[in-house]
């Protein structure tokens, strides 16, 4: 586990991953950004009000780091175990296509999140995080990132209470099937009747 008062010039001397537990933050660093190797990390910030801001989620090989942002505060957690590496910013090259990406992101996100209905933002939701995270099984596209249902509710602008009861729908209509572990399996070719 890294300190957070470990420096970055430290760190990108060894430019080794660093290990880091389910739940825990990526230390901050102004001239550094983190590749994630392995492991799910989500991006937030919060208001006033305590209310949480989802940013982004990210998985392996992407970047996410402060430098990259202007809200305060900015906060990266690890959603699972996470291993990654300092990249020091004035070394890396790809700075242009790691800021497309997260503008393209973001901009995905606000359209999920500017529909009306939860159910309808869920729904979208769970069929980009299928697309982008996603891997194939036997009966769909597997989520495996473990979300708990606060963190859906707190990408959405939701309550669990509302994205408990609308998991158990879509359950029921046989559009998604939910595993140990905050797993969820979509069924695309049922989304895809659902979203019409």
């Amino acid at each position: 586990m890294v300190s957070l008062y470990t420096g970055l010039s430290t760190l990108a001397s060894n430019n080794t991953k660093q290990l880091f537990a389910r739940r825990s933050f990526l230390p901050e660093y102004q001239n550094g950004l983190w590749k994630i190797e392995t492991g799910f990390v989500r991006t937030f910030t919060y208001l006033e009000d305590g209310t949480t801001v989802a940013l982004g989620l990210w998985g392996p090989g992407d970047i996410v780091g402060k430098a990259l942002s202007k809200l305060e505060p900015y906060q990266m957690e690890c959603l699972t175990k996470v291993e990654a590496t300092v990249l020091p910013l004035e070394e890396w090259t790809q700075l242009t296509e790691t800021l497309l990406i997260h503008i393209q992101q973001a901009q995905e996100l606000m359209v999920i999140r500017s529909h009306k209905k939860v159910d309808t933002m869920l729904i979208k939701l769970l069929a980009w995080l299928s697309k982008k995270f996603g891997s194939e099984v036997e009966k769909g596209r597997l989520i495996d990132m473990r979300l708990t249902h606060e963190d859906l509710a707190e990408m959405l602008g939701s309550t669990r209470v509302t994205i408990t009861r609308v998991l158990g729908q879509f359950e029921q209509e046989g559009l998604i099937d939910r595993l140990s572990l905050h797993r969820i399996v979509v069924r695309e070719e049922e989304i895809w009747y659902y979203e019409i």
